[in-house]
């Protein structure tokens, strides 16, 4: 998509959603700017896990993953007096309240359920930026370190940035949008005033970052709780020989402190070297608004959502500008009108304040529980995954009283929820429905009856859509019953953005359907620009 504007949307920040927010624009043929104020990537890893939605996107821009976790993975973390020591009990990444060591679920009836196509991705934060940005740069992404942002303003037609380089001269660029990716002590988000809610500052967090062999120990088990009476503490690995020791006080450690501590948390000594400290602000904040005028606030920034075995942080970052970024090449393109960029603080901050309410109500943070407010209840997982709703103006046929989040096969083609998985046939290769899709609008019927419609829309819209008859254009591929799994009888559809969320569905085809196929259409991609006979 060739934008209409040669201003170029500004980044600031280029650390993991900074990045990805450039990847994803970059991939729209966007024009875009990143400003960070550091000259490298952070040594500190940070993020280790990324999840299957975050795959998925990563794949409609070409990153694969080509190092998944097994279907059999399980992440599990023991509770321990040190590593050599005593072990209590072990739990695993979705089961977070404590189970005994002895005690196993019974075998599955049936076969879990497949909601993606994607696997886990177990990789370091400072071994994915690179990839990330290496693919931006290809794309055309224009990434410039070492500037520091001062001011933004802004106007009814664009943004001005006032930054500082690496010699600290002063500059200013000029921006159709921006995004704030700077992180949970947002500059821009500061200057603009904007506010923010949540259980707040828990914790000042210091840790250590070494590297040791320690797998003669640690049983295949890469997180532990050290639990001691003058060390408490959590110890992650990073897959590579590095591991990070995280402690629950707040201390003020040396480095001969820091070598005590860490022999202390895995009992015993052996061969180490430490590379580095860090200090950071354990928090959960969710700001008042993710939007304001022409500046939009992503992952940090717009909600510091706590480490947790969901991976509701750096995920749902990369989760928002995967909404943002269509919908801002299809602003500035000129084929949709701007108020499709108010969608995104609809869409994406209730996703935010539900995660950060469900943190509290998992075991590893229920201690940080404001008590005076209801705690709720617990979401299943692969629902807070896939499975949380959309409602806005952009979406047809969702309102405030469905449910938050429910597994896909639930919603069954919902409106407002992420199209569920499924695989197909095409051109004899099986392939997930979300690579028919490619980050295209789509019509995806159970017959053929709706081509004609879709034909008849396209001859007079600049934006154009794809039809996917299941079962005539493409083959289902396994035991499917896709009219079941999207909610449609035998001559239904649902339509389908860009970011691979239902915007409106028909339960069958219906009389006239061109004019109720455009007129939905018109609606939720905010339509501007149709050719008139």
């Amino acid at each position: 998509m060739s934008s209409k504007t040669s201003e170029p949307v500004i980044v600031v920040g280029a650390s993991l959603v900074g990045l990805s927010a450039a990847l994803c624009l970059a991939s729209h043929q966007v024009p875009t700017i990143v400003l960070e104020k550091h000259a490298s990537i952070s040594k500190h890893p940070r993020a280790i896990g990324f999840t299957t939605r975050t795959m998925e996107i990563y794949r409609t821009v070409g990153i694969e993953n080509n190092d998944p976790a097994p279907d059999d993975f399980v992440l599990e973390r023991a509770h321990v007096e040190s590593v050599t020591g005593k072990w209590h009990d072990k739990s695993s990444w979705s089961d977070t309240e404590r189970k005994p060591k002895a005690e196993k679920k019974p075998p599955s009836a049936s076969p879990k359920t497949e909601y993606s196509a994607a696997r886990g991705y177990v990789k370091p934060q400072d071994k994915l930026e690179p990839i990330l940005e290496a693919r931006a740069l290809e794309l055309g992404a224009d990434i410039r370190r070492q500037h520091e942002v001062l001011n933004v303003e802004q106007d009814t037609n664009g943004v001005i940035v006032t930054f500082k380089d690496a010699q600290r001269n002063l500059h200013q660029i000029r921006g159709s949008y921006l995004i704030a990716a700077d992180g949970n002590r947002s500059t821009v988000r500061e200057l603009l005033q904007i506010p923010r809610q949540g259980r707040g500052h828990m914790q000042t967090i210091q840790s250590v970052l070494f590297h040791a062999d320690l797998q003669e120990w640690t049983k295949g088990i890469v997180q532990f709780d050290i639990d001691q009476s003058d060390l408490k503490a959590f110890l992650a690995s990073y897959s590579d020989g590095r591991w990070a020791l995280m402690f629950k006080d707040e201390i003020k450690r040396d480095d001969e402190a820091l070598r005590a501590a860490i022999y202390q948390a895995i009992g015993t000594d052996f061969p180490m070297e430490i590379i580095t400290t860090a200090q950071w602000e354990l928090t959960a904040l969710v700001a008042d608004t993710f939007q304001s005028g022409r500046v939009f606030l992503a992952g940090d920034a717009a909600h510091t959502l706590p480490p947790n075995r969901g991976g509701y942080g750096a995920n749902t970052g990369i989760h928002d500008v995967h909404n943002l970024a269509w919908k801002l090449a299809a602003v500035l393109s000129g084929r949709s009108a701007p108020e499709l960029l108010d969608t995104y603080d609809a869409e994406r901050r209730p996703v935010a304040l539900l995660r950060h309410d469900q943190i509290f109500v998992r075991a590893d943070y229920k201690v940080h529980l404001d008590t005076a407010v209801p705690a709720g209840e617990k979401i299943d997982d692969d629902a807070m995954e896939f499975g949380q709703i959309y409602l806005s103006k952009g979406i047809v046929g969702a309102d405030e009283s469905l449910p938050r989040a429910m597994k896909p096969d639930e919603w069954m083609g919902q409106p407002g929820t992420h199209l569920p998985h499924f695989w197909v046939e095409r051109d004899g290769i099986r392939v997930p429905i979300l690579d028919v899709i490619n980050s295209t609008w789509t019509l995806i019927s159970a017959s053929n009856g709706w081509s004609e419609a879709v034909s008849e829309l396209n001859d007079r819209s600049s934006i154009k859509i794809q039809s996917v008859s299941v079962g005539v254009g493409v083959l289902v591929s396994g035991d499917v019953d896709v009219q079941m799994l999207l909610g449609i009888s035998g001559s239904g559809a649902v339509l389908v953005r860009p970011d691979g969320y239902i915007a409106w569905r028909s339960v069958e085809l219906q009389v006239d359907a061109g004019k109720i196929l455009g007129s939905a259409f018109t609606q939720v991609a905010f339509q501007i620009a149709v050719v008139r006979e």
